[in-house]
């Protein structure tokens, strides 16, 4: 079997662990039998230094070429007030490509490890054993406002940005969303603001005309606010939750504490539901740029690792290597190697080291 990745290292500590979720990703590639080969290329900051634009036609290109994308991570301060022509798409290398791909699917598993429960805020036996996958619709609402910006209004400065969904984007969200309970613990808490808003409105109509497709699975809406507040009071409840761009980005974040670090988390955008063989999809850590650690060498390679774990088994359709690399990283974590984030000392290399060390020839 050949697969082709495109690796696109980006910004601040995103070359680094990059390089380290390549190395995992071809050490299972000889131990799978698969035919890796990767393409480098630049994203977001690294791509405006570089050719004025955050990201090229050519690095799009490659992208459809490819059957997954890598990427290490994107953004820092020096870009954020750039404005391009264009949609809001436009502004954001990642968002460029999540928007020209489709990957709207956007899969963000949050779970506890043992010898890490002393790095999160809950009391003894709240948070173990924790798994929940945070669904976030990636394509559309308010980060893809296509009215949006400033203005003067009586005056004053005004910022505006139209959040707005179709219903044909939120069943296929939904969908996918419903596909995934399936495979996991058959329970989805879809998260809107219905109480106030229009769009949200439709959003809870049209997850509720697709839950009925999915009798097997235990199905309730919650509104955000209260669905934040229990997510962190009785974690173990919840299996799968989705929400729109923004919701599924803010909730994310929060059920990282389950973890102890966002350097322990994964993520997968895919253009398809996870009930194909096998999916585009492209793949990061949630622990963003860290320019403040960047080239010290000690950033945390796991959410990356982690990363690659999930495109061996949603785009290369292999998800028994997904798991060993859970186990792996457990294994290493329980051994006492742990980089600063964690409490530890260990370089991101070193960390690296001892994942493939127990990973096995």
């Amino acid at each position: 079997m050949k697969k082709q990745v495109l690796a696109l290292g980006g910004d601040g500590i995103g070359p680094e662990i990059l390089d380290q979720g390549l190395r995992v990703a071809r050490h299972l590639a000889m131990r799978a039998g698969v035919e890796l080969e990767v393409t480098l290329g630049l994203l977001h900051g690294a791509s405006w230094e570089a050719h004025g634009t955050f990201c090229t036609e050519e690095v799009l290109e490659q992208a459809r070429a490819s059957d997954a994308v890598l990427v290490g991570a994107v953004g820092g301060p020096q870009w954020d007030d750039i404005r391009v022509k264009g949609g809001a798409e436009r502004q954001d290398g990642l968002m460029y490509l999540r928007h020209h791909l489709q990957t709207y699917l956007g899969l963000r598993p949050a779970r506890a490890w043992g010898p890490l429960l002393n790095r999160t805020p809950f009391r003894a036996g709240a948070a173990d054993h924790v798994d929940v996958l945070i669904l976030r619709e990636m394509c559309g609402g308010a980060m893809f406002a296509t009215e949006r910006g400033q203005r003067r209004v009586n005056g004053l400065r005004q910022g505006h940005d139209l959040t707005a969904y179709d219903e044909a984007e939120v069943a296929r969200f939904a969908h996918g969303g419903f596909q995934l309970a399936r495979r996991r613990r058959g329970r989805l808490v879809s998260c809107d603001k219905s109480n106030v808003m229009e769009s949200y409105k439709l959003w809870r109509t049209v997850v509720t005309e697709v839950a009925r497709e999915y009798p097997d699975v235990a199905f309730e809406n919650m509104f955000a606010d209260n669905c934040a507040y229990q997510l962190m009071m009785r974690p173990h409840d919840f299996d799968v939750v989705i929400g729109c761009n923004q919701l599924g980005d803010v909730l994310s974040d929060l059920t990282a504490v389950y973890a102890g670090s966002l350097g322990m988390l994964p993520s997968a955008c895919l253009s398809g539901g996870p009930d194909q063989a096998s999916v585009f999809g492209m793949y990061e850590s949630t622990a963003g740029s860290a320019p403040d650690i960047a080239g010290q060498g000690v950033a945390n390679p796991v959410g990356t690792i982690l990363s690659v774990g999930m495109m061996f088994n949603f785009s290369f359709g292999l998800p028994d290597f997904d798991a060993l690399i859970e186990r792996a990283v457990m294994e290493t974590l329980q051994a006492g190697v742990m980089t600063p984030d964690l409490g530890g000392t260990a370089t991101g290399t070193a960390m690296t080291d001892a994942i493939l060390e127990r990973l096995g020839p």
